[in-house]
């Protein structure tokens, strides 16, 4: 019953207004709310702060400062196993495998479109049919960075505009389509194991997600805008091994996809695993 009734709410919640509600809270600077905001929100879910490049609660200028925090250098080792694929981010795995009839696997019962979730176009989805995904679900205590699996020259990045359910597993059991509904950020990279691409998925109260090479990404105006960054377009940007690629204020979702025959995901990874980022996902095929 309690589960229906959670399923339910999220239909029914004004996901937009909410989440922008919850942002301007998160961005505030009074001492006196965001110290006890940061402070409270430590403890119900046992953040370690003993990583983080800053320690001290009360040295954030707000929320999401804190949210979104770097690490001390080293805390996060990168596999240094030969072409080993790096797992983006802090979390636990939510579903990892092949992309079948040109869906990905959700939870019992559920699957999505490749094509839907990257923003619509068979052609950008194409590389990707018959190939492999990985989905990491990052829970609030987590490291909020999401970082680069493997090296790659930026090729496009698109916004697609979308509702903003929960990722947790009960919506993801629940809703159909979950990740290909919500809003998102599809980053596509040309790599040594061919097209890569790094899905930032939105969720129930997250305030923005953000891109190193483009700042803020969820714009006022919620519409689907693809921008190129080949040679033709702008510079080339180039993002090694390990290096930061995004951030998501408040938790939620990160989507790796490889095309046919190029990745093999490590074999002890499965549903619910958990994984840190810079640990091994997978090797070449």
């Amino acid at each position: 019953m309690k589960k229906n009734l959670f399923i339910a709410a999220q239909h029914l919640l004004p996901h937009h207004l909410l989440s922008r509600l919850i942002g301007c809270a998160a961005e505030c600077r009074a001492a006196w709310f965001k110290d006890r905001l940061i402070g409270w929100f430590a403890k119900q879910y046992q953040v370690n702060m003993s990583e983080a490049a800053v320690e001290d609660l009360t040295a954030y200028e707000h929320f999401n400062a804190f949210f979104t925090r770097a690490l001390k250098d080293g805390a996060r080792p990168l596999d240094s196993t030969a072409g080993s694929i790096l797992c983006p981010a802090d979390g636990a795995i939510s579903q990892l495998g092949k992309i079948e009839h040109g869906r990905i696997f959700q939870a019992k019962g559920h699957s999505f479109s490749v094509t839907e979730l990257l923003g619509g176009d068979a052609t950008r989805a194409e590389p990707f049919m018959g190939g492999e995904f990985a989905t990491v679900y990052l829970s609030p205590k987590d490291y909020h960075r999401v970082h680069m699996p493997l090296t790659g020259t930026l090729k496009e990045m698109i916004y697609v505009p979308g509702r903003l359910f929960s990722v947790n597993q009960t919506t993801a059991e629940n809703v159909p389509e979950l990740f290909a509904r919500n809003e998102r950020a599809v980053c596509i990279f040309d790599t040594e194991r061919g097209p890569m691409a790094v899905v930032l998925v939105g969720a129930m109260i997250v305030a923005a997600i953000e891109t190193v090479f483009a700042g803020h990404i969820t714009p006022p105006k919620r519409a689907l805008k693809a921008v190129r960054y080949d040679e033709a377009a702008r510079q080339p940007i180039v993002l090694e091994r390990g290096a930061e690629l995004g951030r998501f204020k408040l938790g939620s979702t990160a989507i790796v996809l490889f095309g046919p025959e190029q990745v093999r995901w490590a074999a002890q990874l499965g549903e619910t695993s958990p994984v840190r980022m810079g640990e091994q996902l997978g090797l070449p095929h």
